[in-house]
């Protein structure tokens, strides 16, 4: 069958908003996006394996911090959002985007299980003229090398009886100035007629696509963008330890270097990286270098870097405490923040969690405060834990407290004035008189 007049009659579909979008996988990014659809008018199906999140979308409550109760409610009250667990509902779908986890192996590999489990489910339901739009973060040539085979196993043929093509995500949560709509969306297909439908499906839901030649170009920047800032913060992180050591404030150098108004951009230092993104990118990226024999010692370089920066955090800590007569085994050592970032409630691959770990690993009696993750769930770091109340007694019992994550809820002024060290990865204390001592880490 020629593939345009399928391509003619989805395209039509989409302009006339009566394409069923379906979004596979309702996290961080995928139910964001289900709600980008549906108030761009269509009808939209959101599909997770997890009975729990489906359960909680249909009695209208989130479980992400960042996305009130009242947007679910805003969601289901349009008529257009159906949220399921069953894969089967998928066959009903013109178009599909994936957005499920691709994780790191233990061996710092791809791990597109979740991908391949996904793209599966979408196969077996797959039809003439449906497009599927891998948006999970990966290596370039994903879409085409392992989508592809997977969906073609069905029969159809990409690109002449279905259409496929990658858009990656590019959700900030915890942005008040950029939600969904608001981001420019990068697209590229496996064909030409892939990619401008791609193109089409996203332009009715986002302010501005930005249409690539390819789908492997799509996924290249994907790794590019966050690649860019995972050295950037490397070079940070590795300055700070050089300048600590000859006395001077990276805090300040940097602070004055932003001033420039050209040829600088400014990146901070941390107790390590986190998200799904940043820590992941570059290792997916030097995984796909190795594959074409082109190691990217560079990319590896700031990988190393930001990932041993909680072990640098750890020893600044000993540090501290040694010079108060303390060692850190027995310590009592309090986490303030547990978050990968300001604001939000996500703990995945979190410094957080790395120095939760170290610190048990050494002996120290470790307790957290977090006012948006009011538990860590038992795991590759240990035990679970739940987050203490963050009173004067507790942080005043404190041998040392740990600033990971500098939320704006915290009054630093108030902290600093019952805790006898605290140990500042974040320079959220700047300014701030202590009752006891204050060690930038």
């Amino acid at each position: 069958m020629d593939p345009l007049p399928a391509a003619a009659l989805l395209s039509r579909a989409l302009a006339e908003r009566r394409a069923r979008v379906a979004v596979v996988g309702l996290g961080y990014a995928g139910l964001p996006l289900a709600e980008a659809f549906v108030a761009a008018g269509f009808p939209v199906l959101g599909h997770d394996v997890d009975e729990g999140k489906v359960g909680s979308l249909r009695q209208g409550r989130s479980y992400l911090g960042h996305v009130p109760d009242g947007r679910v409610a805003a969601l289901l009250a349009t008529g257009r959002f159906e949220a399921t667990t069953d894969a089967a509902r998928l066959a009903s779908a013109d178009a599909v985007i994936v957005c499920v986890p691709t994780p790191l192996s233990e061996a710092l590999e791809p791990d597109l299980s979740d991908v391949v489990a996904a793209t599966g489910s979408v196969a077996a339901g797959l039809h003439r003229g449906m497009l599927v739009v891998l948006s999970s973060t990966t290596y370039p040539g994903t879409t085409d090398e392992l989508l592809r085979p997977i969906l073609e196993e069905s029969g159809l043929k990409a690109g002449q009886d279905f259409f496929l093509a990658y858009s990656p995500e590019r959700e900030d949560p915890g942005n008040r100035d950029f939600g969904t709509s608001a981001i420019p969306r990068v697209v590229g297909g496996v064909d030409p007629v892939s990619g401008r439908l791609a193109v089409e499906l996203f332009a009715a839901a986002v302010r501005q696509v930005v249409p690539v030649s390819s789908a492997e170009a799509a996924e290249a920047c994907k790794v590019l963008e966050n690649t860019y800032r995972a050295v950037n913060i490397a070079l940070v992180n590795e300055l700070k330890i050089l300048y600590d050591r000859m006395g001077i404030d990276v805090w300040e150098v940097i602070e004055a270097a932003k001033t420039k108004p050209f040829g600088f951009q400014p990146f901070y230092p941390g107790p390590g990286w986190g998200g799904h993104c940043i820590p992941i990118d570059p290792f997916y990226l030097a995984w796909a270098g190795r594959k074409h024999g082109c190691p990217t010692r560079f990319v590896e370089l700031a990988g190393e870097i930001n990932t041993a920066m909680p072990a640098y955090v750890v020893g600044r800590l000993a540090d501290a405490l040694n010079d108060r007569g303390k060692p850190l085994k027995g310590s009592r050592v309090a986490l303030l923040g547990m978050a990968y970032k300001r604001d939000v409630d996500d703990v995945r691959e979190s410094p957080g969690l790395v120095l939760l770990e170290l610190l048990r690993r050494k002996g120290a009696e470790v307790t957290y405060h977090d006012p948006h993750v009011p538990r860590v769930a038992a795991g590759r770091h240990g035990p679970g834990l739940e987050s203490a109340a963050l009173t004067a007694d507790w942080l005043a019992a404190q041998d040392a407290v740990l600033i990971v994550t500098d939320h704006s809820a915290y009054d630093w002024p108030w902290v600093a004035g019952h805790a006898a060290l605290i140990v500042d990865t974040r320079n959220a204390t700047r300014g701030v008189e202590p009752r006891g001592h204050i060690v930038s880490a």
